[in-house]
């Protein structure tokens, strides 16, 4: 088999246990987040202070993480929950199946 070959194939298995790990991951935090929504929401809410403090949280689609000088800081994200709906309704069914 040609190099080539084996990297396409290596390509393609990894591609499928990295899809099914990540369903089936996503599945599995949804029924967590069913099971515990108070803790979820507290690990949820620290995970994502720590994101911002190490400076790994996205600002934009093209992956960018630092501001530039003229931009302003965040707004409080509570104010993105659109009106109506609580916490646990804003989080939706993560993994798509149940």
């Amino acid at each position: 088999m040609n190099p080539e070959t084996k990297r396409k194939k290596y390509g393609e298995k990894y591609a499928l246990w990295l899809r099914n790990y990540q369903r089936q991951r996503a599945r599995a935090l949804t029924r967590l987040a069913q099971e515990n929504p108070h803790r979820y929401q507290e690990l949820l809410e620290e995970e994502r202070l720590r994101d911002e403090a190490e400076g790994k949280t996205w600002l934009d689609l093209s992956g960018r993480t630092k501001r530039t000088m003229d931009s302003v800081s965040s707004p409080d994200r509570r104010s993105e929950i659109p009106k109506g709906r609580s916490d646990s309704q804003s989080e939706g069914n993560v993994g798509g199946e149940e």
